[in-house]
């Protein structure tokens, strides 16, 4: 399967996805709760990170890129209508890069949606624990709301799928590091620049946008040695750990470590 194709079919998943949650204002009331609740957990579990030191920007770019609530839909609709192009824009390195990033948006949609049904239906259950265990600092505007993660954990633990769990944040390292390879690639921070404005022409400025954003960020750490290295492995050390406890620890316990984080 070619990268055009690949591209293409992601994205049209995502589009049946956000169809049918249209079609239904309800469940895309919740596909938006649940992507709101899962940034404000990103930026809560790399508080430290996102706050100061060599982390800073990376963190703060997979917060926007990879973990935000925002819209993609221009940057899916380029990636659709420009598919072929992207094999003749673009180097190969990026190609793979953009590959990437469009599976991971498509296996992501696919769990959020799943999430939001599950969403729904544990609205309906009772989860009428102590209020204080949800509590929100009245400094934090990253808080979650009473019941906001006793809600999260039953409707992941409703949609389970673990195999695709694991999945996507192999995906998601998988676009750090062929970012960290861009880096990597000689000439290729110029030869971006010098692309954008034919990207622009081609309808490819969301995805430049993207890249340079990328490349920009991963370049910042390949000057301080392993540093992209020991990023990503703290991504998957922290991700890898909650992925477990949202499948097995005691309900009541995670939420508690939830609201906390």
């Amino acid at each position: 399967m070619d990268a055009a194709h690949t591209i293409r079919e992601a994205v049209a998943q995502v589009a049946a996805l956000r169809l049918a949650s249209a079609a239904r204002p309800e469940l895309a009331s919740a596909v938006t709760a649940i992507k709101r609740f899962q940034s404000r957990r990103f930026a809560l579990t790399y508080a430290d990170l996102l706050a100061s030191g060599p982390y800073q920007s990376a963190s703060r770019f997979f917060l926007d890129e990879l973990y935000s609530d925002k819209d993609y839909s221009q940057r899916d609709a380029q990636f659709s209508r420009i598919a072929n192009a992207l094999q003749t824009v673009f180097p190969k390195h990026v190609v793979v890069t953009a590959v990437a990033l469009a599976q991971l948006h498509s296996l992501t949609e696919g769990l959020d949606h799943a999430m939001g049904l599950a969403w729904l239906a544990a609205g309906d259950a009772d989860l009428s624990y102590p209020t204080d265990v949800f509590s929100v600092a009245s400094d934090d505007s990253l808080g979650y709301r009473p019941n906001e993660a006793a809600r999260y954990v039953a409707a992941w633990r409703a949609v389970g799928r673990r195999g695709d769990r694991d999945a996507q944040l192999s995906s998601v390292l998988l676009v750090g590091q062929e970012l960290d390879r861009l880096t990597r690639a000689p000439g290729l921070g110029l030869l971006l620049k010098m692309m954008r404005r034919p990207a622009h022409a081609a309808g490819l400025s969301a995805l430049q946008s993207f890249l340079e954003a990328g490349f920009d960020t991963f370049a910042q750490m390949s000057g301080r040695g392993q540093g992209a290295r020991v990023f990503l492995a703290l991504i998957q050390n922290r991700e890898s750990a909650l992925i477990h406890d949202l499948f097995i620890a005691d309900a009541v316990t995670l939420e508690t470590k939830l609201s906390k984080l």
